[in-house]
């Protein structure tokens, strides 16, 4: 019988194949043992486990993926879920609940590769059916004790709003994508739009803001949230908070100015336009009491500062860390500027970016809104351009990479990338807060683009359209 000869060729082919993989983990496993040799030569090789894990938790990533390299012992302790989940709750903070399942080590790179959106529209029914917060701009809307809570605004005709509307915000709501509204007060407080309300801890707290005679004011209000059982009902209690104290008075009249919440016990307040229409520079802190009774107000005077502006915003990072961004200044432009406040210190520091590693970067806008996301990350939406052109974008700014030396390869600004789903108009002047999880985003109302009539020249309109934005973690 014959044999074809390319059958022996096919088996002198898988032959070398063989020989040269056997050839490459001789040569491997003669590298590893050289390495672990090496190591266990090195006085790294007499750490104990517990005093490795604690110095590979001081490590930034790119240097904790290069140690893995070293030897078998310290690769099967920097790829340990032990190790990532320390690691993950040290850049991130508390993962998402649907996340939990999946290993420490894959949970961080979502974080880290998080580029994109998806959005999905919230509104219900009809008016009659289940009642709706009618369209506004310049209001707020917060999330407290697991409900939402929104206040005031503006309108048609530059009319303010006095209502106030609470919707519970739970896990099986944001899955069905259905929300259910409550009207829950009405005139107290006083009619108000471009006020800043912040939670904190379990309490909502509101200052100033613009009535629809162009008063502005400096009154500020205290909110609590009550559940009934089974949440057939939320209520909202609203109360004016005494801050009377002649050695500390309260910030001058003003709206549009920034605030947010800060160590979870006061508030911080920037900027706006005061009474006279003149935008300020003026920072304030709240301090409040433990039963949140009372509160004094106080002045940061600090050098240099933010320049004067309004429409900007200020988000709480962590512990000392606030941001504020954007906004119009003294002489109508429109900023994109970045400044740190630094509250232990009670100081301010303007943010300058490497440009190898912030490019690009967000436009100048007024109007938009930030919250603070998975991965202690700032998400910056829409707003406005100095020719009032709105915008649907959406910017992370990775706080970490310009505040530390640690994570010098992370870009500083990202651009976020649409995926589908309800595409929302532009928008600016909405208003917007983060769940729980710092998965999701909800948005309501602001100015659009509308027609433009025969008897007007702006073609804006306000907008009642209530949607959620997801961050896909991959």
């Amino acid at each position: 019988m014959k044999i074809g000869t390319g059958n022996f060729t096919s088996f002198s082919r898988t032959d070398r194949r063989m020989k040269k993989k056997r050839k490459e983990e001789v040569l491997f496993n003669h590298h590893q043992q050289m390495a672990d040799a090496s190591v266990s030569s090195s006085p790294i090789a007499r750490l104990s486990q517990d005093q490795l894990f604690s110095i590979l938790l001081l490590l930034p990533i790119q240097s904790i993926l290069c140690f893995a390299t070293t030897c078998k012992r310290l690769n099967l302790l920097a790829y340990s879920d032990a190790l990532w989940e320390s690691v993950y709750r040290r850049d991130w903070g508390h993962p998402p609940a649907e996340a939990a399942k999946l290993p420490w080590k894959n949970m961080y790179r979502q974080v880290y590769q998080l580029d994109t959106v998806n959005c999905h529209s919230l509104l219900l029914g009809n008016d009659d059916e289940w009642p709706c917060p009618r369209p506004r701009a310049s209001h707020s809307l917060n999330l407290v004790s697991g409900c939402l809570v929104l206040f005031g605004g503006g309108c048609e005709g530059g009319r303010h709003l006095e209502d106030t509307w609470t919707a519970y915000a739970g896990v099986d709501e944001l899955k069905r994508r259905r929300i259910k509204w409550q009207k829950t007060s009405s005139g107290i407080p006083e009619g108000r739009f471009g006020h800043s309300c912040v939670v904190v801890g379990n309490y909502l707290v509101l200052f100033g803001g613009i009535n629809q005679h162009g008063v502005r004011q400096n009154d500020t209000w205290v909110g609590q949230v009550t559940v009934e059982e089974k949440l057939a009902n939320v209520k909202l209690s609203w109360r004016l908070l005494d801050v009377s104290c002649l050695s500390s008075p309260p910030p001058s009249p003003r709206g549009a100015h920034a605030g947010c919440c800060i160590d979870n016990k006061r508030m911080l307040i920037h900027g706006g336009i005061g009474p006279s229409g003149v935008r300020l520079c003026d920072t304030w802190v709240l301090d409040l009491t433990e039963d949140v009774c009372f509160g004094t107000w106080r002045e940061i005077l600090s050098q240099p500062c933010p320049p004067s502006r309004s429409g900007h915003t200020l988000t709480h990072i962590d512990e000392a860390k606030n941001i504020l961004f954007g906004g119009r200044g003294s002489g109508y432009e429109v900023l994109n500027d970045v400044w740190l406040f630094d509250s232990s210190g009670g100081r301010w520091i303007q943010l300058v970016f490497d440009l190898c590693n912030s490019l690009p970067m967000p436009m100048p806008r007024v109007g938009h809104s930030a919250n603070l996301i998975i991965g202690h990350r700032l998400l910056i939406y829409g707003g406005e351009d100095s020719n009032r052109h709105r915008k649907d974008d959406f910017w992370v700014l990775d706080i970490e990479s310009m505040t530390t030396k640690l994570q010098q390869r992370r870009k500083t600004w990202r651009r976020l990338e649409f995926k589908g789903g309800h595409i929302p108009k532009c928008r600016s002047f909405h208003g917007a807060c983060v769940d729980n999880s710092g998965c999701y985003l909800f948005v309501h109302g602001g100015m659009v683009d509308g027609s433009v009539e025969p008897a007007g020249s702006s073609g804006l309109r306000f907008d009642g359209e209530f949607f959620l934005v997801e961050l896909i973690l991959h």
